[in-house]
Protein backbone atom coordinates (compact mmCIF):
# COMPACT_ATOMS: atom_id res chain seq x y z
CA UNK A 1 0.00 0.00 0.00
CA UNK A 2 1.55 3.35 -0.97
CA UNK A 3 1.93 6.21 1.46
CA UNK A 4 -0.85 8.40 0.02
CA UNK A 5 -3.39 5.60 0.29
CA UNK A 6 -2.29 4.92 3.83
CA UNK A 7 -2.57 8.61 4.71
CA UNK A 8 -6.12 8.79 3.34
CA UNK A 9 -7.08 5.77 5.41
CA UNK A 10 -5.80 7.55 8.52
CA UNK A 11 -8.03 10.60 7.93
CA UNK A 12 -10.86 11.09 10.40
CA UNK A 13 -13.43 13.73 11.12
CA UNK A 14 -14.74 14.98 14.45
CA UNK A 15 -18.34 16.08 14.67
CA UNK A 16 -17.72 18.65 17.38
CA UNK A 17 -17.12 22.33 16.67
CA UNK A 18 -15.89 21.67 13.17
CA UNK A 19 -12.64 20.21 14.46
CA UNK A 20 -10.74 17.69 12.46
CA UNK A 21 -7.38 16.06 12.75
CA UNK A 22 -5.46 14.50 9.91
CA UNK A 23 -3.05 11.88 11.07
CA UNK A 24 -0.82 10.26 8.49
CA UNK A 25 2.57 8.71 8.33
CA UNK A 26 4.77 9.66 5.42
CA UNK A 27 8.24 8.42 4.63
CA UNK A 28 9.59 11.55 6.31
CA UNK A 29 7.42 11.86 9.39
CA UNK A 30 4.07 12.00 11.08
CA UNK A 31 2.01 15.07 10.15
CA UNK A 32 -0.46 16.43 12.64
CA UNK A 33 -2.70 19.32 11.62
CA UNK A 34 -5.57 20.68 13.67
CA UNK A 35 -8.54 22.42 12.39
CA UNK A 36 -10.43 25.33 11.09
CA UNK A 37 -12.59 26.22 14.07
CA UNK A 38 -9.64 27.72 15.95
CA UNK A 39 -7.13 30.41 15.16
CA UNK A 40 -5.02 27.82 13.38
CA UNK A 41 -5.13 27.39 9.65
CA UNK A 42 -4.96 23.92 8.12
CA UNK A 43 -1.79 23.36 6.18
CA UNK A 44 -1.12 20.65 3.65
CA UNK A 45 2.40 19.28 3.85
CA UNK A 46 4.62 20.52 1.06
CA UNK A 47 6.98 18.18 -0.80
CA UNK A 48 10.40 18.15 0.86
CA UNK A 49 13.35 19.71 -0.88
CA UNK A 50 15.61 16.94 -2.23
CA UNK A 51 18.19 16.06 0.39
CA UNK A 52 16.23 17.83 3.12
CA UNK A 53 14.24 16.14 5.88
CA UNK A 54 10.64 17.14 6.55
CA UNK A 55 9.64 18.08 10.10
CA UNK A 56 7.87 15.48 12.18
CA UNK A 57 5.21 17.98 13.21
CA UNK A 58 3.76 20.49 10.77
CA UNK A 59 1.63 23.16 12.40
CA UNK A 60 0.43 26.22 10.51
CA UNK A 61 -0.67 29.15 12.63
CA UNK A 62 -1.82 32.67 11.84
CA UNK A 63 1.54 34.17 12.62
CA UNK A 64 4.92 34.40 10.98
CA UNK A 65 6.98 32.08 13.17
CA UNK A 66 5.84 28.75 11.69
CA UNK A 67 8.12 25.75 11.77
CA UNK A 68 10.30 25.54 8.68
CA UNK A 69 13.00 23.19 7.55
CA UNK A 70 15.63 25.84 6.92
CA UNK A 71 15.63 27.60 10.27
CA UNK A 72 18.85 27.52 12.24
CA UNK A 73 19.40 25.95 15.65
CA UNK A 74 19.29 29.36 17.32
CA UNK A 75 16.30 30.60 19.26
CA UNK A 76 13.94 32.14 16.70
CA UNK A 77 10.73 32.75 18.59
CA UNK A 78 9.83 35.97 20.41
CA UNK A 79 7.82 33.86 22.83
CA UNK A 80 10.99 32.10 23.94
CA UNK A 81 12.52 35.40 24.93
CA UNK A 82 9.37 36.24 26.84
CA UNK A 83 9.59 32.90 28.64
CA UNK A 84 13.14 33.64 29.74
CA UNK A 85 12.13 36.99 31.17
CA UNK A 86 9.42 35.45 33.35
CA UNK A 87 12.10 33.99 35.64
CA UNK A 88 13.96 37.30 36.13
CA UNK A 89 15.43 38.91 38.08
CA UNK A 90 16.25 35.96 40.35
CA UNK A 91 15.98 32.63 38.53
CA UNK A 92 16.35 29.55 40.72
CA UNK A 93 19.42 27.35 40.30
CA UNK A 94 19.02 25.32 37.08
CA UNK A 95 19.97 22.11 38.88
CA UNK A 96 17.06 22.39 41.31
CA UNK A 97 15.36 19.07 42.02
CA UNK A 98 12.08 18.57 40.20
CA UNK A 99 12.68 20.84 37.22
CA UNK A 100 10.35 20.20 34.27
CA UNK A 101 11.83 20.06 30.75
CA UNK A 102 9.62 21.01 27.79
CA UNK A 103 10.60 20.66 24.12
CA UNK A 104 9.49 23.58 21.94
CA UNK A 105 9.24 22.08 18.46
CA UNK A 106 8.75 25.47 16.78
CA UNK A 107 11.45 27.37 18.68
CA UNK A 108 14.18 24.72 18.52
CA UNK A 109 14.58 25.09 22.28
CA UNK A 110 13.91 23.39 25.58
CA UNK A 111 12.20 25.35 28.36
CA UNK A 112 13.28 24.47 31.89
CA UNK A 113 10.43 25.12 34.30
CA UNK A 114 11.07 25.50 38.00
CA UNK A 115 8.36 23.24 39.38
CA UNK A 116 8.34 25.02 42.74
CA UNK A 117 6.93 28.24 41.29
CA UNK A 118 5.99 27.23 37.70
CA UNK A 119 8.18 29.82 36.01
CA UNK A 120 10.65 29.30 33.16
CA UNK A 121 14.14 29.31 34.68
CA UNK A 122 16.12 28.68 31.50
CA UNK A 123 15.72 28.26 27.74
CA UNK A 124 18.20 25.94 26.02
CA UNK A 125 18.87 25.97 22.25
CA UNK A 126 18.93 22.44 20.79
CA UNK A 127 18.48 20.95 17.30
CA UNK A 128 15.72 21.52 14.79
CA UNK A 129 12.17 20.55 15.80
CA UNK A 130 12.78 18.94 19.21
CA UNK A 131 10.01 16.51 20.14
CA UNK A 132 10.73 13.87 22.76
CA UNK A 133 12.53 14.34 26.07
CA UNK A 134 13.57 11.96 28.84
CA UNK A 135 15.55 12.53 32.04
CA UNK A 136 17.88 10.02 33.67
CA UNK A 137 16.74 8.81 37.09
CA UNK A 138 19.68 10.48 38.80
CA UNK A 139 18.45 13.77 37.33
CA UNK A 140 21.82 14.77 35.86
CA UNK A 141 21.05 14.45 32.14
CA UNK A 142 18.17 15.08 29.78
CA UNK A 143 17.99 13.53 26.29
CA UNK A 144 16.10 15.41 23.56
CA UNK A 145 15.21 14.08 20.10
CA UNK A 146 15.63 16.64 17.31
CA UNK A 147 13.24 15.45 14.64
CA UNK A 148 14.62 17.37 11.66
CA UNK A 149 18.28 17.45 12.67
CA UNK A 150 18.28 13.64 13.07
CA UNK A 151 20.16 14.00 16.33
CA UNK A 152 19.76 13.65 20.08
CA UNK A 153 20.89 16.52 22.30
CA UNK A 154 22.33 15.63 25.70
CA UNK A 155 21.69 18.30 28.33
CA UNK A 156 23.65 18.61 31.57
CA UNK A 157 20.90 19.55 34.01
CA UNK A 158 23.33 21.03 36.54
CA UNK A 159 24.06 24.01 34.27
CA UNK A 160 21.41 23.50 31.54
CA UNK A 161 23.89 23.29 28.67
CA UNK A 162 24.10 20.87 25.75
CA UNK A 163 27.17 18.69 26.29
CA UNK A 164 26.81 16.30 23.37
CA UNK A 165 24.89 15.87 20.11
CA UNK A 166 24.44 12.30 18.91
CA UNK A 167 23.63 11.45 15.26
CA UNK A 168 20.80 8.90 15.03
CA UNK A 169 18.28 7.68 12.43
CA UNK A 170 15.68 9.56 10.37
CA UNK A 171 13.20 11.73 12.26
CA UNK A 172 13.89 10.74 15.87
CA UNK A 173 10.76 11.16 17.94
CA UNK A 174 10.28 9.21 21.17
CA UNK A 175 12.97 8.65 23.78
CA UNK A 176 13.22 6.58 26.97
CA UNK A 177 16.04 5.77 29.37
CA UNK A 178 16.61 2.50 31.23
CA UNK A 179 16.30 2.71 35.02
CA UNK A 180 20.06 2.26 35.51
CA UNK A 181 20.72 5.09 33.04
CA UNK A 182 23.10 3.07 30.84
CA UNK A 183 20.91 2.86 27.73
CA UNK A 184 18.72 5.31 25.83
CA UNK A 185 16.11 4.10 23.32
CA UNK A 186 15.15 6.44 20.46
CA UNK A 187 12.38 5.85 17.89
CA UNK A 188 12.78 6.97 14.26
CA UNK A 189 9.52 7.52 12.45
CA UNK A 190 11.38 8.12 9.19
CA UNK A 191 13.50 4.95 9.14
CA UNK A 192 11.27 2.49 11.05
CA UNK A 193 14.02 1.75 13.55
CA UNK A 194 15.00 2.24 17.18
CA UNK A 195 18.49 3.41 18.10
CA UNK A 196 20.13 2.20 21.30
CA UNK A 197 22.58 4.65 22.85
CA UNK A 198 25.23 3.51 25.33
CA UNK A 199 25.67 6.25 27.96
CA UNK A 200 28.65 4.60 29.65
CA UNK A 201 30.99 5.56 26.80
CA UNK A 202 32.59 8.97 26.24
CA UNK A 203 30.96 10.34 24.22
CA UNK A 204 27.61 8.52 24.24
CA UNK A 205 27.50 6.08 21.32
CA UNK A 206 24.83 4.31 19.26
CA UNK A 207 25.52 0.60 19.76
CA UNK A 208 22.49 -0.95 18.06
CA UNK A 209 19.76 -0.16 15.52
CA UNK A 210 16.62 -2.27 15.82
CA UNK A 211 14.13 -2.66 12.93
CA UNK A 212 10.51 -2.30 14.09
CA UNK A 213 7.10 -1.86 12.48
CA UNK A 214 6.00 1.16 10.42
CA UNK A 215 6.17 4.64 11.96
CA UNK A 216 7.70 4.03 15.42
CA UNK A 217 6.61 6.91 17.64
CA UNK A 218 6.42 6.39 21.42
CA UNK A 219 8.71 4.30 23.60
CA UNK A 220 8.69 3.30 27.26
CA UNK A 221 11.03 1.07 29.25
CA UNK A 222 9.72 -1.33 31.90
CA UNK A 223 10.67 -0.52 35.52
CA UNK A 224 13.01 -3.53 35.65
CA UNK A 225 14.73 -2.37 32.45
CA UNK A 226 14.21 -5.73 30.74
CA UNK A 227 11.84 -4.60 27.99
CA UNK A 228 11.11 -1.54 25.86
CA UNK A 229 7.68 -0.97 24.31
CA UNK A 230 7.47 0.87 20.99
CA UNK A 231 4.26 2.10 19.32
CA UNK A 232 3.90 1.95 15.54
CA UNK A 233 1.84 5.02 14.66
CA UNK A 234 1.75 3.98 11.00
CA UNK A 235 0.04 0.72 11.86
CA UNK A 236 -1.78 -0.84 14.79
CA UNK A 237 0.67 -2.63 17.01
CA UNK A 238 3.28 -2.35 19.74
CA UNK A 239 6.74 -3.91 19.43
CA UNK A 240 8.32 -5.44 22.54
CA UNK A 241 12.11 -5.21 22.63
CA UNK A 242 14.31 -7.41 24.83
CA UNK A 243 16.87 -4.91 26.13
CA UNK A 244 19.48 -7.63 26.72
CA UNK A 245 19.57 -8.78 23.10
CA UNK A 246 18.07 -5.62 21.56
CA UNK A 247 15.72 -7.68 19.43
CA UNK A 248 11.94 -7.60 18.98
CA UNK A 249 10.46 -10.55 20.88
CA UNK A 250 6.74 -9.83 20.44
CA UNK A 251 4.32 -7.69 18.46
CA UNK A 252 1.03 -6.84 20.16
CA UNK A 253 -2.04 -5.76 18.11
CA UNK A 254 -3.72 -2.67 19.56
CA UNK A 255 -5.90 0.13 18.13
CA UNK A 256 -5.38 2.25 15.04
CA UNK A 257 -2.30 4.51 14.97
CA UNK A 258 -0.91 3.86 18.47
CA UNK A 259 1.04 6.86 19.68
CA UNK A 260 1.92 7.17 23.37
CA UNK A 261 2.88 4.37 25.75
CA UNK A 262 3.47 4.23 29.50
CA UNK A 263 4.19 1.31 31.83
CA UNK A 264 2.81 1.05 35.36
CA UNK A 265 5.30 1.30 38.26
CA UNK A 266 4.88 -2.42 39.04
CA UNK A 267 5.53 -3.29 35.39
CA UNK A 268 2.39 -5.42 35.01
CA UNK A 269 0.54 -3.22 32.49
CA UNK A 270 1.27 -0.89 29.62
CA UNK A 271 -1.17 1.82 28.52
CA UNK A 272 -1.21 2.76 24.83
CA UNK A 273 -3.04 5.69 23.22
CA UNK A 274 -4.64 4.82 19.86
CA UNK A 275 -4.76 8.15 18.06
CA UNK A 276 -7.27 7.27 15.34
CA UNK A 277 -9.37 4.78 17.34
CA UNK A 278 -9.88 7.32 20.17
CA UNK A 279 -9.12 4.62 22.71
CA UNK A 280 -6.49 3.45 25.18
CA UNK A 281 -5.35 -0.18 25.06
CA UNK A 282 -4.35 -1.89 28.30
CA UNK A 283 -1.64 -4.50 27.79
CA UNK A 284 -0.91 -7.33 30.23
CA UNK A 285 2.89 -7.35 30.07
CA UNK A 286 3.10 -10.95 31.30
CA UNK A 287 1.09 -12.37 28.40
CA UNK A 288 1.62 -9.50 25.92
CA UNK A 289 -2.10 -9.33 25.23
CA UNK A 290 -4.66 -6.51 25.38
CA UNK A 291 -6.96 -7.01 28.34
CA UNK A 292 -9.05 -3.84 28.04
CA UNK A 293 -9.84 -1.02 25.62
CA UNK A 294 -10.95 2.31 27.11
CA UNK A 295 -12.79 5.00 25.10
CA UNK A 296 -11.32 8.47 25.69
CA UNK A 297 -11.40 11.84 23.88
CA UNK A 298 -10.63 12.71 20.27
CA UNK A 299 -7.19 11.70 19.06
CA UNK A 300 -5.40 10.69 22.26
CA UNK A 301 -1.63 11.19 22.12
CA UNK A 302 0.35 11.41 25.37
CA UNK A 303 -0.07 9.11 28.37
CA UNK A 304 1.43 9.03 31.88
CA UNK A 305 0.84 6.93 34.99
CA UNK A 306 0.95 8.25 38.55
CA UNK A 307 3.71 6.88 40.83
CA UNK A 308 1.19 4.82 42.82
CA UNK A 309 -0.27 3.36 39.60
CA UNK A 310 -3.86 4.28 40.44
CA UNK A 311 -4.40 6.95 37.78
CA UNK A 312 -3.53 7.32 34.10
CA UNK A 313 -3.58 10.75 32.41
CA UNK A 314 -4.22 10.90 28.64
CA UNK A 315 -4.03 13.98 26.39
CA UNK A 316 -6.74 14.31 23.72
CA UNK A 317 -5.35 16.50 20.94
CA UNK A 318 -8.57 17.51 19.21
CA UNK A 319 -10.82 17.57 22.28
CA UNK A 320 -8.40 19.90 24.10
CA UNK A 321 -8.84 17.77 27.18
CA UNK A 322 -7.08 15.31 29.44
CA UNK A 323 -8.84 12.06 30.38
CA UNK A 324 -8.21 10.64 33.86
CA UNK A 325 -8.46 6.85 34.12
CA UNK A 326 -8.98 5.09 37.44
CA UNK A 327 -7.00 1.83 37.37
CA UNK A 328 -8.42 0.52 40.66
CA UNK A 329 -11.80 -0.25 39.12
CA UNK A 330 -12.72 -3.30 37.03
CA UNK A 331 -12.61 -2.47 34.22
CA UNK A 332 -10.51 0.70 34.23
CA UNK A 333 -12.79 3.73 34.05
CA UNK A 334 -12.53 7.36 32.95
CA UNK A 335 -13.44 9.33 36.09
CA UNK A 336 -12.69 12.88 34.91
CA UNK A 337 -12.19 14.94 31.75
CA UNK A 338 -10.15 18.09 32.26
CA UNK A 339 -10.20 21.05 29.81
CA UNK A 340 -6.68 22.30 29.05
CA UNK A 341 -5.07 24.38 26.30
CA UNK A 342 -5.31 23.85 22.55
CA UNK A 343 -3.71 20.75 21.10
CA UNK A 344 -2.52 18.96 24.27
CA UNK A 345 0.31 16.56 23.40
CA UNK A 346 2.84 15.59 26.05
CA UNK A 347 2.05 14.71 29.66
CA UNK A 348 4.15 13.96 32.75
CA UNK A 349 3.43 13.40 36.44
CA UNK A 350 5.57 14.82 39.25
CA UNK A 351 7.51 12.27 41.32
CA UNK A 352 5.24 12.89 44.32
CA UNK A 353 2.13 12.40 42.16
CA UNK A 354 0.55 15.71 43.16
CA UNK A 355 0.70 17.47 39.78
CA UNK A 356 0.50 16.74 36.08
CA UNK A 357 2.18 18.88 33.41
CA UNK A 358 0.61 18.99 29.92
CA UNK A 359 2.12 20.63 26.82
CA UNK A 360 -0.39 22.52 24.67
CA UNK A 361 1.03 22.48 21.14
CA UNK A 362 -1.26 25.20 19.77
CA UNK A 363 -1.44 27.46 22.84
CA UNK A 364 2.32 27.64 23.44
CA UNK A 365 1.66 26.85 27.07
CA UNK A 366 1.91 24.14 29.71
CA UNK A 367 -1.12 23.35 31.86
CA UNK A 368 -0.53 22.28 35.46
CA UNK A 369 -3.16 19.92 36.90
CA UNK A 370 -3.74 19.29 40.60
CA UNK A 371 -4.25 15.52 40.85
CA UNK A 372 -6.35 15.81 44.01
CA UNK A 373 -9.02 17.98 42.39
CA UNK A 374 -8.22 17.19 38.72
CA UNK A 375 -8.39 20.89 37.86
CA UNK A 376 -5.91 23.19 36.12
CA UNK A 377 -4.19 25.36 38.74
CA UNK A 378 -1.63 27.13 36.55
CA UNK A 379 -0.82 27.85 32.91
CA UNK A 380 2.82 28.49 31.98
CA UNK A 381 3.86 30.31 28.78
CA UNK A 382 6.76 28.50 27.10
CA UNK A 383 8.25 28.42 23.58
CA UNK A 384 6.58 27.84 20.23
CA UNK A 385 4.63 24.59 19.76
CA UNK A 386 5.60 22.75 22.96
CA UNK A 387 5.58 19.00 22.38
CA UNK A 388 7.30 16.71 24.88
CA UNK A 389 7.64 17.03 28.65
CA UNK A 390 9.65 15.26 31.35
CA UNK A 391 10.15 15.91 35.04
CA UNK A 392 13.34 15.26 37.02
CA UNK A 393 12.94 12.60 39.68
CA UNK A 394 15.84 13.61 41.89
Amino acid sequence: MDMEVRLRKRRITSATAGWWLRVGITLLGLVIAAGPSTSMAVASPTPPVPGQTEPFVQVSKNRSDNVSNNRSDSVSSARTGASESTAEPSPPPPSQTGDTFVTNSGSNTVSVVDSTNNTVAATIPVGISPTGVAIAQDGTRAYVTNNVSNTVSVIDTTDNTVTDTIPVGSNPTGVAITPDGTRVYVTHVGSNTVSVIDTTTTPDTVIATIPVDFGPYGVAVAPDGARAYVTSAGGSDVSVIDTTTNTVTATIPVGDSPTGVAVTPDGTRAYVTNNVSNTVSVIDTTTNTVTDTIPVGSNPAGVAVTPDGTRVYVTNVVSNTVSVIDTTTTPDTVIATIPVGAGPMGVAVTPDGTRVYVTNLDSDTVSVIDTTTNTVTDTIPVGDSPFGVAIATS
